[in-house]
């Protein structure tokens, strides 16, 4: 058996990957969070796929891919198929999308809902994991420990059960970032478990191994999360919440209670603005002015925007 490393450069890959992995929930779970209370169908299936990129694709599968940039097997060099890579990314997007879809998407049995939906996107987990590790290439054969195989599964599908259920019930800041941590630990528990079932049977072999390396993956794959994870903070921050909404309302509403401009009120005329064609000097009929009734020089009643009465008074010849 060749000698395995999980930790090729310390602690330095693990920290990065729970780092994104939390990342990646705490944005999941705010995504979900505006899914609860979007009004419109387009915005629920907006904040769907939100919520399914942060968790699937940068809290889960990112953090995959930069663990494994720890991993060395002695005496043989490691390289991955890229198309298996993309697809294990695709696997956990959708997976976590349709786990998502079931638990956020009804109002029907919500204990059923998030254990189909945690069952499925939990074995959607275990397949891109297994499927990633399927696109490496080396100079031997891959072996697992079915007992260590299942646990892992078990421990993707319980995730991913408390995921959806969290996703149905955090909403203050502060239940969000611990549940984020949670998660983070519970996604690297589930990937160094499946790691620890792996062992690597040593077959001498000259040449080199095709695919691409986890360096030369790394800059692509990281430009495309820095992306994601810009993407996504300006969309939460730029969206309005619902304390937004509701304030919106209240200020529509008392814009719709102001009292009506007074009679005579030209369109486009201020309230208490000397209407268009009236000289200086010229008196005009006021509200509350009685027909044939003088007004004095430099003085004319008129009405706020508040709705209150008030008086213009020229001053300047005193």
């Amino acid at each position: 058996m060749a000698e395995i490393h999980h930790f090729d450069y310390g602690w330095v890959t693990p920290a990065v990957s729970y780092v994104l992995s939390v990342l990646g929930s705490l944005l999941g779970l705010t995504s979900a969070v505006r899914l609860r209370s979007a009004k419109s169908g387009g915005e629920r299936t907006w904040w769907l796929i939100l919520a399914a990129i942060a968790i699937g694709a940068t809290g889960i599968w990112s953090m995959h891919f930069v663990a494994m940039m720890g991993f060395k097997v002695e005496g043989t060099p490691i390289r991955y198929n890229v198309g298996l890579t993309v697809a294990s990314a695709v696997i956990a997007f959708v997976a976590v999308g349709v786990g998502l879809a079931i638990a956020l998407l009804g109002s029907a049995a919500p204990r059923t809902r998030i254990l189909i939906g945690g069952t499925l996107a939990g074995l959607g987990v275990a397949a891109m994991h297994y499927t990633g590790m399927a696109a490496m290439e080396l100079h031997g054969e891959i072996h697992y420990a079915g007992r260590e195989v299942a646990l892992s599964i078990a421990i993707a599908v319980v995730a991913a059960c408390v995921a959806l259920w969290l996703t149905l019930v955090v909403r203050k800041p502060i239940i969000i970032f611990v549940s984020a941590l949670v998660m983070g630990v519970a996604v690297n528990g589930m990937h160094f478990t499946g790691m620890f079932a792996m062992s690597v049977l040593s077959e001498p072999s000259f040449g080199s191994v095709n695919g691409a390396t986890a360096s030369g993956l790394l800059v692509p794959i990281g430009g495309a999360v820095l992306f994601a994870i810009i993407g996504m903070v300006y969309s939460l921050a730029a969206a309005p919440t619902e304390e937004d909404r509701v304030a919106a309302a209240y200020l529509a509403q008392r814009l719709d209670s102001r009292p009506a401009p007074a009679a005579g009120t030209q369109p486009g005329q201020l309230w208490g603005q000397r209407p268009q064609g009236q000289q200086p000097g010229q008196q005009g009929q006021y509200q509350g002015q009685q027909p044939g009734q003088q007004q004095a020089p430099g003085q004319g009643p008129g009405r706020s925007t508040l709705g209150g009465s008030w008086t213009y008074r020229d001053r300047s010849s005193q």
